[in-house]
């Protein structure tokens, strides 16, 4: 059982949490705008733990979606499902009951909220088979990793507002930036196996587009909320994230593995900077 468990860990990705909190920052940000402030411990917990676990649901379909493919590229030969060590099945069964547990959380909501995780949902399962077919799969992830923006919307005032969606386009971007920088590692092992990548896709403009994806989301943010905020604790989070995407920069600029792997593994703590300014924006305004 002890060894069993490790593997359901493995599979969900238990000792990477920077993959889940990339989804947990963008939708506490939310929160707190569309509650004007602390959204209360409900929605909090029930927005925290359902990203978590559907972040983990997630990974399941993905490796199940991937297993032929990823026996061909080093860094995700050994996954659990991939290597043999968990079927198919189980690993779909434990993604299920993970997908549920997270249901279950939705359902102490609103109906909003409630509809909107169908959808939610539905963009999840895709996108693991759009990399067959999509130039730019990332776009579509982008969707699926920003749809708690919405949620939030909807779990907060019963509605998502026009200008939520404009949060969500402006995510979009940051989305496209990180996992840019994550297909670059990968990218080698991607054209010999055909799968499509924006890091493929872009080719050599992929520095430049990177940074113009990370331009584009802060960008967007700060038009959308400078008159939600209206502090300077807000511009101070958003300066914290653009002097991160100048360190990035000299992380991608070489394109070499290490240094791209690098970027996207500490994009969480850019997230963070821009959640941060919002929460201070709102507790001393």
């Amino acid at each position: 059982m002890t060894e069993k468990l490790k593997l359901y860990l493995d599979l969900i990705r238990w000792n990477r949490p920077a993959g889940w909190l990339l989804l947990l920052w963008p939708t506490l940000s939310a929160l707190w705008v569309a509650a004007g402030g602390f959204p209360g411990w409900h929605l909090l917990a029930v927005f925290t733990l359902g990203t978590i676990l559907m972040r983990s649901a997630g990974c399941c379909v993905n490796d199940v979606a991937d297993r032929d493919f990823d026996k061909h590229v080093k860094r995700t030969a050994e996954r659990p499902v991939t290597s043999g060590r968990i079927g198919v099945k189980e690993a779909l069964g434990l993604g299920v009951v993970l997908a549920l547990l997270a249901f279950v959380l939705v359902l102490t909501t609103n109906l909003a909220t409630i509809l909107w995780s169908f959808a939610a949902l539905a963009v999840t399962l895709v996108y693991p088979y759009a990399k067959r077919v999509v130039s730019m799969p990332q776009a579509v992830l982008g969707v699926a990793f920003s749809f708690g923006i919405p949620m939030a919307f909807a779990a907060v005032q019963g509605e998502v507002p026009l200008w939520a969606w404009g949060l969500l386009m402006g995510n979009l971007f940051w989305v496209l930036a990180y996992d840019t920088e994550y297909a670059m590692v990968d990218r080698d092992d991607d054209l010999n196996i055909g799968m499509k990548t924006s890091a493929i896709t872009l080719g050599r403009w992929d520095v430049a587009a990177i940074m113009g994806f990370y331009g584009a989301y802060l960008a967007i943010w700060a038009a959308l909320l400078e008159a939600a905020t209206r502090s300077h604790w807000f511009w101070l989070g958003l300066l914290g994230a653009a002097l991160q995407v100048v360190w990035h920069f000299a992380l991608i600029r070489g394109r070499t593995r290490e240094g791209c792997f690098k970027a996207f593994r500490l994009n969480h703590w850019l997230g963070f900077s821009v959640f941060a300014g919002i929460a201070l924006s709102y507790a001393w305004a």
